[in-house]
């Protein structure tokens, strides 16, 4: 990627901080669509994530014809038959605050023994010289009994990770990064752009 820019096709500021704590520290300057005001509103029509991210990042790739990435992330609870999956932004309405969102998973898992769950991303890189390239990681958890927490952000409070015997929001950043379904998949994706650059 020319003069290592990443656009990170994203406006969700806790999204777009955990790529920038990963990659900038690896010489890579991180953009997002904060960036590019003028970026039209872009249709998550996809089935999956690993579609959704693609759709977002091949978006902006079309737009500029610069090189993007998108990550598409949620969460699936078992219990809820997977949901809510690739609606977790969205579910319950976009500017529901998570804290309400966290309360609703709460209170719709009492009394249910089965609580796990995990979170999901797929990261897709797009580019005007090859076609788009996914990764896909997961980090398994449980539901925790209530938030607990201050660190991270959307349902990180509630998501407990039982080696670590603590929330993902007790994390510190780089315990968070070293485990997290995004953190995983961000590596898939360093040793690719590695490859690339080499």
């Amino acid at each position: 990627m020319e003069n290592k820019v990443i656009v990170v096709a994203s406006r969700n500021a806790g999204k777009i901080r955990e790529f920038r704590e990963m990659l900038e520290p690896k010489g890579y300057t991180v953009k997002s669509l904060e960036d590019f005001p003028d970026m039209p509103e872009i249709e998550e029509n996809g089935t999956t994530f690993a579609e959704n991210a693609v759709v977002k990042a091949k978006a902006v790739t079309d737009l500029y014809g610069i090189d993007a990435i998108s990550d598409d992330s949620g969460l699936e609870i078992d219990a809820f038959d997977r949901m809510p999956g690739i609606q977790s932004a969205r579910w319950l309405g976009h500017d529901t605050s998570y804290t309400y969102k966290n309360q609703v998973i709460l209170d719709r898992m009492k009394g249910n023994e089965n609580r796990t769950c995990r979170y999901v991303c797929a990261i897709a890189v797009t580019s005007t010289r090859h076609k788009p390239v996914v990764f896909e990681d997961t980090v398994e958890c449980t539901i925790a009994y209530e938030p607990k927490g201050e660190n991270g952000f959307g349902y990180d409070p509630i998501m407990y990770y039982p080696p670590y015997e603590k929330t993902m929001a007790e994390m510190t950043k780089d315990e968070k990064n070293g485990i997290s379904h995004r953190g995983k998949a961000v590596r898939k994706l360093e040793e690719w752009l590695n490859h690339e650059n080499a």
